[in-house]
């Protein structure tokens, strides 16, 4: 026993250490709430400071092409004036529309260093022929600074260098982005439509931004580590308090209580763990029935031939058939309780396999209910079998008389004092249902469910049955759902109980063919 316990902990203890190696639910969540701040705060830095002047850009691009497209459609609108106005506002854009002998159209002049009035017929005209060339529409991007004037053209050496101007000190580049397309109006002339939106320099606002992230970046690590020591603490304190609860229960200690609040998992974990505590507290109590119920059959034949045996030794004249009658009657009892263990152990296991045949279930069932009259007739019991002719199906003849002589046997054990059992056959459709009534004390609707166990008992004290094992009901449940037959059991207290099961029947036709 002490190398046992030895063990026992040994393994418990190995067990512990290996735990311990995985990471607890709180640095868990403290892992994940850092791998999540860290990858929200990169993502901020890309989009607010590497892909800011790309947005900007994006933004600036859609709104030129979204104006292109209005103006474009509202050429010949005799609003025209009042609509360049309006979208010049609220775009805060210039406007030029330029006619194919490249003369003015309709101008706003809203930008202050607008680029697309400063520029001379000349660049007027080159780039109305760009234009055409690009297939009706171009994006150019030019670059001055504040000192130069009048404007000119990126890098000084006209509107095809694309080339960016080289900063010099003190000097602030500003962009402007320039789109121009060419539309027919209704009379069939040809305009060209140009757009042009300053680039305001970002370098500024670039460390600005910088700054602000990085305090903003410290902030939030610092609440992201906050926050996640909160929600792991609550989320690992229910957890623990289960699982301290479950080791209670792993000790034997049924009338352990889980903690069903908090947390909807949490809480049906802890509905389910209670249930579980509750139906471990049944089983050992079932078990320690089931070992009393077992110790007593088993003590009492072993009892009576010890002690008739001693008798007949010891006294003279005590060496009677009677007295070797006993000993033979509970070396049989003894014998066919050690049986029905090991029947219902081979069925429970699947140690034994059905031997399906046809054969006539009406007549069967009246064979065995003369044999338990025959057995019960000294002690008046009146067996009465109904049927309303004879039934064939197919199945497993001897499990199937176990199963009809077992339930017989237990009315025969619980009826009422009329001692009257009744077998009923009846018939619906293809399937037989065979009843079997007693008028006993009946079963209260909580002890249902247990009826079909081992050894279980309605009554809390042991009385052995007047004939059987206490197995039977043990047995016809395990052989019947080997048939997957339907089975139950229908009582009412003070008004006996009904056995029953059903069996799809085989027509005496079917079996010739």
């Amino acid at each position: 026993m002490k190398h046992k316990k030895a063990a026992e902990q040994n393994h418990q203890n190995a067990n512990i250490r290996k735990n311990r190696r995985n990471p607890s639910i709180k640095w868990k969540v403290i892992k994940y709430f850092a791998i999540f701040a860290g990858s929200m705060l990169l993502l901020l830095w890309f989009f607010q400071i590497v892909f800011l002047d790309t947005v900007y850009r994006s933004i600036k691009m859609h709104e030129l092409r979204s104006a292109s497209d209005t103006i474009s459609a509202n050429v010949d609108n005799g609003e025209l004036d009042t609509l360049l106005e309006s979208i010049s506002h609220q775009k805060n854009l210039c406007v030029r529309i330029v006619n194919a002998d490249y003369t003015d159209y309709n101008s706003v002049d809203y930008v202050p260093a607008c680029a697309i009035h400063k520029m001379s017929p000349d660049d007027v005209r080159a780039i109305y022929d760009k234009t055409r060339e690009e297939g009706g529409s171009l994006l150019q991007t030019y670059t001055k600074n504040h000192w130069k004037k009048p404007y000119e053209p990126q890098g000084g050496a006209g509107i095809r260098d694309m080339r960016a101007v080289p900063p010099r000190p003190g000097m602030e580049l500003f962009q402007s982005m320039v789109y121009t397309r060419i539309v027919t109006a209704a009379d069939g002339s040809e305009r060209m439509v140009m757009l042009n939106s300053v680039i305001s320099p970002v370098n500024t606002t670039m460390e600005t931004l910088t700054v602000e992230l990085g305090y903003i970046t410290v902030i939030l690590l610092v609440l992201a580590i906050l926050l996640s020591l909160l929600m792991s603490k609550r989320i690992a304190k229910p957890i623990i308090k289960i699982n301290e609860s479950a080791k209670r229960l792993a000790k034997g200690r049924y009338d352990t209580r889980f903690d069903s609040k908090g947390y909807l998992e949490i809480a049906e974990l802890g509905d389910t763990l209670n249930y579980a505590a509750t139906e471990l507290s049944k089983v050992e109590g079932l078990r320690r029935e089931l070992i009393s119920n077992i110790s007593h059959d088993l003590r009492t034949p072993l009892t009576m031939i010890a002690g008739y045996a001693e008798v007949m030794r010891d006294l003279p004249g005590e060496n009677t058939p009677e007295n070797v009658q006993v000993i033979i009657d509970e070396s049989r009892r003894l014998t066919t309780l050690v049986n029905d263990l090991l029947d219902l152990s081979q069925l429970q296991s699947g140690g034994r396999e059905l031997n399906f045949s046809d054969f006539n279930l009406t007549q069967t069932v009246r064979d065995i209910c003369k044999r338990c009259s025959k057995l019960t007739q000294q002690e008046g019991y009146q067996i009465k079998f109904i049927s309303s002719g004879e039934v064939y199906v197919n199945a497993d003849e001897v499990k199937l008389s176990q199963v009809v002589y077992n339930l017989i046997i237990n009315a025969i054990n619980y009826t009422g004092d009329d001692k009257r059992v009744t077998i009923c056959q009846s018939v619906r459709k293809d399937v037989v249902k065979i009843e079997i009534i007693d008028t006993g004390d009946g079963i209260s609707e909580d002890q249902l469910p247990y009826i079909w166990d081992r050894y279980y008992k309605i009554e809390k004290s042991h009385k052995r049955a007047m004939i059987g094992t206490g197995l039977g009901l043990s047995i016809v449940k395990t052989v019947l759902e080997m048939h997957g037959a339907p089975f139950g059991v229908i009582s009412t207290p003070g008004q006996g109980s009904i056995f029953w099961f059903e069996l799809n029947i085989r027509q005496p036709e079917e079996q010739d063919g």
